[in-house]
């Protein structure tokens, strides 16, 4: 006789699985998985509007900007999202022949626009390089500054990016945001959002600046305490919202 229970555990698991597989796939990098998801939208890379440098120089704001960092011959400094390279070349200028520039974006299309520029303009103290969404992959110990101007964002998995990145700060080291108060899925970010998002992996606010040539505000973070473990992080929410479901009810 035909017995057909051996065939309801099979299917059950199978369902099970399938279920358990739509909660982990949910279009995360499983490079992220360890960390809080963030509980915020996030910006389309690329869709910045600013004016021309000519514009951004006539009200000083990458000069500004480096005298609020401290920025000085010598300095070994990153600029992560370069984009077209309008601090990377100022920044380069700025450091001297002693000092370094990396500059980082996830477009391998900018990064080749903005190698092109560097060799056009005889700049030796820059290197180029390719980053992740949720890594900046950057050497431990290497940097005085890291620069986020008008990018962080665009950062889709902010927990990962900055543990990540922490390491990469030598003692005494900094990391500076450049960004507008406005929501972050409209090319900006709300400075308590931020400063949430940084306490949460251990870094603490040294200073904070609004100033209008610089499109925005200046927020300077150092290093404290350990680093915490990814699942000790805890996710900060926007004002109003409900948490996310988190009862894996999904299948």
């Amino acid at each position: 006789m035909f017995r057909a229970r051996p065939f309801v555990p099979t299917v059950l698991a199978l369902a099970l699985a399938a279920c358990q597989q739509s909660a982990v796939n949910d279009g995360r990098a499983e490079s992220a998985r360890a960390f809080p998801a963030a509980d915020r939208p996030v910006s389309k890379a690329g869709a910045n509007s600013f004016a021309s440098e000519a514009q951004r120089d006539s009200k000083h704001e990458a000069n500004t900007v480096m005298d609020l960092a401290g920025i000085a011959p010598g300095m070994s400094v990153a600029d992560l999202g370069a984009g077209e390279g309008y601090y990377t070349v100022r920044m380069a200028q700025r450091v001297g022949r002693h000092g370094r520039v990396l500059a980082e974006d996830i477009s391998a299309a900018a990064n080749e626009q903005l190698a092109a520029r560097v060799m056009r303009e005889g700049i030796d103290n820059v290197s180029i390089k390719l980053g992740k969404p949720d890594d900046p992959s950057l050497p431990r110990g290497s940097f005085d500054r890291i620069l986020l101007v008008h990018m962080y964002h665009e950062v889709s998995e902010p927990y990962a990016f900055l543990w990540r990145m922490r390491p990469a700060l030598r003692p005494g080291g900094r990391i500076i945001v450049v960004d507008v108060d406005r929501p972050t899925d409209t090319h900006g970010i709300a400075p308590s959002l931020l400063f949430c998002e940084f306490a949460s992996v251990g870094f603490r606010l040294t200073e904070f600046v609004r100033k209008p040539e610089l499109q925005g505000y200046y927020a300077q973070f150092e290093a404290v305490d350990t680093r915490p473990k990814p699942a000790d992080i805890k996710p900060c929410r926007i004002a109003g919202e409900a948490p996310p479901k988190t009862d894996g009810s999904q299948g």
